[in-house]
């Protein structure tokens, strides 16, 4: 028990070197003297002892602080270590993704150097001039699908001497990365100066004139070189009125032998070309090779959805509307573009089912949307049409002016347009002012008259013009030779017939122009006016019924539906079409003109002077102001 408590003692106990029991003994024999001499000696042994044990516990703490600095400078060069490999790394890689366009300095002549034409200002200038034609190449195809993008890294470099890191960058991006590097000489002879460049290792074919022209040459030689690295961008640059023939050219060579994925995008741009040229077996075929290079995107579609309804392929403009607003997207189109470019289909699918309202709304988002290449300028169309054919005759004159008001004198494409949907509102006499450039049109015609004013999408219109007017002669001249792979040539051939009350051959062409558009409601609708007009209700009822179910929200069939009732004498029950059919188009006047009249036969007067007030606020076509105005005079 006494070994466990002395174990257990306290520091200073352990600290003195004599056996306890043994100075115990000595003291109990010892004199005071001795003894306390003995004490005061062990005492200064103690204090000897805590002295040593202070300064091991410090040289311990000092020991413990150096390894503590030891590893804070291992950490330390560690962490420089790393940011130099981080920044190694950093530079590797950015060297790698290196895509940038870089143009040294020309070599120059002395002559020219001295009066201050330096080969940094030539480079300077032909940087200028590929930035200008990069950014005036407009298409809603990504920068980075391109197989030899620049992005937006365009700079003039020149070379150092000396090792440095600007050095370093430079020669990691040239061995790792795809920048374009553009080298080059001017060179003077006495018959003037030659532009030579190299892109890489390629020669572009020299620009040689007068020296007073060089600003012209460089513009000539960026152009050169844009053609030879920018290929599909270069052709897309070309596709304007003037350069139509060398656009065709560029696409058509890229389209048989270009990168992988500029054929796709080539056959693309083909599409419209086409079409603007009136070749369209051309265009049909590069529709078919863009959808095989690229089954998976909906840029076919949308350019189906933007041309077809001008061509009469009113099922493939259906069908391709419903694939643009049914696909997610394309990794080589932004988000931006594809977004805007996917309501243009919207509102194009709305526009083929007769919902004008969802059309003319979805156009007006589209509008407010940032500027995408191509969505604005076919909505403002689409808008436009949806305005005329919903009998918003108010909101279509508005409209229309505006686009006139922004129009060039030159520009025939707006007036004609305006005729055309004054002839959709029941004005069918203004298109006839237009019958001398309709029947004209050509595809030298300005550029933006030749898909808009093309013969299949205005001259039936004109046909039908012509046959109200009672010129059947004129009518048929022109409808008789229209394609029979168009669906409002076959409505119309129809129509005119149905004018003519040669009901069978009538009903002949609406089979036909029912088989070539099932999807749509306007077959049906114009076939149920047809027999109305014939005195058949029953079968009206039941085309546009028809109509109706392939156009919910298209007015004219519900309209045509409540005049078949009101001929069946069941004025009743023409009201409630006559009531939903004001949902979609509010502002049509013949809709209240003849809802006034069912309403008056219900034996509602009140309602019915309510409707004929609207009616009179309303647009009317000439018969239908006479109409009115017998109602009106009669007694309610």
């Amino acid at each position: 028990m006494a070994e466990d408590r002395d174990a257990g003692g306290s520091g200073e106990e352990s600290l003195g070197a004599a056996d306890p029991a043994a100075m115990a003994m000595a003291l109990s024999s010892a004199s005071r003297s001795e003894a306390d001499a003995f004490l005061r000696k062990q005492g200064a042994l103690i204090d000897i002892q805590k002295h040593h044990l202070h300064e091991q516990i410090t040289h311990l703490d000092l020991g413990i602080w150096e390894k503590r600095l030891g590893i804070a400078l291992r950490l330390a060069t560690l962490c420089v270590g790393l940011a130099v490999a981080g920044g190694v790394s950093r530079m590797v890689w950015d060297a790698v993704h290196a895509k940038g366009l870089i143009v040294e300095a020309f070599s120059m002549p002395p002559e020219l150097a001295a009066k201050g034409v330096t080969g940094q200002t030539v480079a300077s200038q032909l940087l200028s001039n590929l930035s200008e034609l990069q950014a005036g190449t407009a298409s809603v195809r990504t920068p980075s699908s391109y197989a030899n993008n620049w992005g937006n890294d365009f700079k003039v470099e020149i070379p150092e001497t000396g090792i440095s890191i600007a050095e370093l960058t430079r020669f990691l991006r040239e061995w790792l990365g795809h920048e374009t590097h553009i080298t080059g000489s001017v060179t003077q002879a006495p018959a003037g100066l030659t532009i030579t460049a190299y892109v890489g290792s390629d020669m572009v074919p020299p620009v040689s004139g007068d020296a007073a022209g060089l600003d012209g040459m460089v513009r000539k030689l960026s152009e050169e070189i844009y053609s030879q690295t920018q290929p599909y961008r270069y052709a897309i640059f070309l596709l304007t009125p003037t350069q139509l023939s060398q656009a065709q050219t560029a696409l058509e060579g890229l389209a048989a032998n270009g990168p992988v994925e500029d054929r796709f995008w080539a056959n693309n741009g083909l599409t419209t070309l086409y079409a603007w040229l009136w070749q369209w077996d051309r265009y049909a075929a590069a529709v078919r090779s863009a959808r095989t290079l690229r089954p998976d995107s909906f840029v076919p579609d949308y350019f189906s959805a933007e041309i077809e309804p001008y061509i009469g392929h009113d099922e493939a403009a259906l069908a391709a509307a419903k694939a643009l607003t049914a696909s997610r997207g394309d990794p080589d189109v932004s988000e931006q573009n594809w977004a805007s470019l996917r309501l243009v289909g919207v509102a194009t699918v709305a526009m083929l089912q007769g919902d004008y309202n969802a059309a003319a709304g979805t156009c007006r988002q589209v509008m407010l949307r940032p500027q995408t290449v191509g969505s604005q300028g076919v909505c403002r169309a689409l808008l436009l049409a949806a305005l005329a054919r919903s009998h918003d005759a108010a909101n279509f004159r508005a409209e229309s002016a505006s686009m006139m008001s922004g129009a060039t004198a030159s520009d025939e494409r707006i007036p004609a347009l305006d005729a055309w949907g004054q002839a959709q509102l029941g004005h069918w006499s203004v298109l006839l002012d237009k019958r001398a450039l309709l029947e004209n049109v050509t595809p030298e015609h300005p550029f933006n008259m030749r898909l808009d004013l093309n013969p299949r999408a205005m001259q039936p219109h004109l046909a039908y013009a012509l046959a109200l007017s009672g010129d059947m002669k004129g009518a048929h001249g022109i409808i008789d030779r229209m394609p029979a792979d168009c669906s409002l040539c076959l409505r119309t051939h129809a129509n005119i017939a149905a004018l003519e009350k040669n009901w069978s051959t009538a009903e002949y062409w609406f089979e036909r122009a029912a088989k070539d558009a099932p999807s749509t409601p306007f077959p049906f609708t114009d076939w149920g006016r047809m027999l109305l007009d014939k005195g058949d209700a029953d079968g009206a009822i039941a085309k546009f019924a028809a109509a109706g179910k392939l156009g919910p929200k298209f007015a004219d069939p519900l309209e045509g539906w409540g005049e078949a009732l009101m001929a069946k004498s069941q004025s009743h029950l023409a009201v409630k079409k006559f009531t939903e059919a004001d949902k979609y188009a509010p502002n049509w006047g013949r809709l209240h003109l003849k809802w006034g009249e069912a309403l008056a036969y219900a034996g509602k007067p009140g309602e019915a002077r309510t409707q004929f007030a609207r009616a009179a606020l309303l647009d009317l076509a000439p018969s239908e102001k006479s109409e009115l105005q017998k109602f009106s005079a009669k007694p309610l």
